[in-house]
């Protein structure tokens, strides 16, 4: 199993959890489709849930919080997947957002011993996370069926959002070879993640980054999904990368299913 055993450089993608409306619903959910491990933790603690592989975490699954106004109405509680980059210090992180033009949707807050995170919205819209680590640095395991393979961030302007992320977080972007509308995003000597057009999304498809979780083998997966009651958005397919396919949950949150080619 792919366990991590070094840092998550700042920047990369280093964990992800998902506000869902019904937490207990998607604890089933996931702990059948994915093999995962997980219960709905502590009042204290929000109830937030560490899923784990193999006794290795390997993603969060937290309760949606309640609108902060009656005119938020249910969008406020959609069901989302969100991408957490890993800093080293959450504060000046934070003030490096506001500057690039990003909104704070939660200030930096404490997680006792375990480290500090903060929610932000790109100048694009995309929704995503910061950790900054104490005793726990983020996913680990990676790259193995059920586990984080992959963080793609899809906005319909590459060269405004790549700009942002490189001022709050000094990530690289590069132009994958062969291709006009994918790039790979770059942190700490490495690839670390994804970025693409949101040209080929569905109309009216906003700014978002999406998770993508390792598979033995999508078609069945899919399959076992929608018997679940999920949907498919984009029915399994090959790339260079491997088989993959778009779908969303039950509850409506997007995430991608991907089986990397044979080495």
């Amino acid at each position: 199993m792919p366990e991590v055993t070094i840092a998550y450089p700042t920047g990369a993608p280093c964990w992800v959890d998902l506000m869902a409306k019904d937490q207990l619903a998607a604890l089933d959910f996931y702990c059948d489709l994915f093999g995962w491990q997980g219960q709905a933790g502590l009042a204290e603690s929000g109830g937030y849930a560490v899923c784990e592989l193999g006794g290795k975490a390997v993603a969060g699954i937290a309760p949606a919080p309640p609108p902060a106004s009656a005119t938020e109405g249910a969008s406020a509680q959609r069901a989302m997947w969100i991408s957490y980059l890993a800093t080293a210090d959450a504060e000046a992180t934070q003030d490096a957002i506001t500057a690039a033009g990003g909104t704070l949707l939660i200030p930096v807050m404490d997680g006792g011993a375990l480290g500090r995170m903060l929610l932000a919205r790109d100048p694009q819209g995309a929704v995503f996370g910061v950790w900054q680590p104490g005793e726990f640095s983020g996913a680990q395991v990676v790259d193995e069926s059920g586990a984080l393979v992959w963080n793609e961030l899809h906005t319909d302007d590459v060269h405004a959002a790549t700009r942002f992320y490189q001022e709050v977080f000094g990530t690289g972007v590069e132009r994958t070879p062969g291709t006009d509308s994918r790039w790979a995003l770059q942190a700490g000597g490495r690839t670390v993640g994804g970025v693409t057009l949101l040209a080929d999304a569905p109309p009216d498809t906003p700014a978002h980054w999406l998770t993508y979780f390792a598979v033995g083998d999508v078609d069945s997966t899919v399959d076992a999904l929608v018997k679940r009651d999920g949907t498919v958005r984009t029915a399994p397919f090959d790339t260079a990368a491997g088989r993959m396919s778009v779908v969303r949950d039950p509850q409506g949150a997007l995430l991608a299913l991907l089986k990397p080619p044979t080495p």
